[in-house]
């Protein structure tokens, strides 16, 4: 490799492994990978099928294990189509995250009162829209990149707050522990987040900040669904004291 290392058309050169372009992206993809469908295991394992939120935790596995997929096969092959594939499906998990913490924060599954109902409807409508609407501009439009930046940050920054002021009432509320997790988990995703503003040459040609950046969310994922574990544990024996 050149010394010092420089990047070509804003990418750093990687020493490839087996053909493979960025070997510890791909890796992390994969750990991530495996953390979803571990913890969908236990969605399906720990929680009753008749409880209205597991589908949504389910679908939200198969969502965040798409997600990996094509970002594993974007870093292994940096192409035009495995790019923009890798793009939409992260947008998607992001939006989806979004769409699923409403439905469990204004609890939208809840059949009474009926305008529920209703407002979970529209609640799809709305998010399958801007899903359409920003693959449409991305495909039909331009590629941009700074605005794919700023939707994804936008939808992750509200969905964050979300779950942060969650997270602090519910505490208060049972005064136990794993209430407070949801707040947690947000400060690690957002200081695993800086790790993309490093942006340093890859270390031994394989390591860089991106990778980093997704090796840091292996932790944060594998808590994530204990914690929609315990929460649904917590939401159905409620549900039977007040029976």
């Amino acid at each position: 490799m050149l010394s010092p290392v420089v990047q070509y058309h804003g990418k750093w050169p990687f020493l490839r492994i087996l053909g493979v372009q960025e070997p510890c992206s791909v890796l992390f993809s994969l750990l991530n990978l495996l953390a979803h469908r571990r913890g969908m295991s236990q969605i399906k394992e720990r929680i009753p099928a008749d409880y209205p939120l597991r589908k949504y935790y389910i679908l939200f596995g198969y969502v965040g294990m798409a997600s990996w997929v094509f970002s594993m096969i974007f870093h292994a092959r940096d192409f035009d189509v495995t790019e923009k594939l890798d793009y939409f499906a992260a947008g998607a998990s992001v939006l989806y995250g979004l769409y699923y913490t409403l439905i469990r924060i204004f609890r939208l599954d809840q059949r009474k009162p009926p305008v529920k109902a209703t407002l979970l409807r529209l609640w799809t409508l709305i998010c399958v829209s801007m899903y359409v609407a920003h693959i449409s501009y991305l495909t039909l439009r331009r590629w941009d990149y700074t605005y794919n930046m700023a939707a994804n940050v936008a939808v992750g920054v509200v969905q964050n707050i979300l779950w942060s002021s969650f997270s602090v009432k519910r505490y208060q509320k049972l005064k136990e522990p794993w209430a407070a997790w949801p707040g947690m988990i947000v400060a690690w995703i957002v200081l695993a987040m800086s790790l993309e503003l490093l942006d340093f040459a890859p270390v031994r040609g394989l390591l860089d900040a991106h990778s980093l950046w997704h090796l840091g969310t292996v932790g944060p994922t594998i808590w994530w669904y204990n914690f929609l574990v315990k929460d649904a544990q917590q939401d159905i024996a409620g549900e039977r004291l007040k029976a």
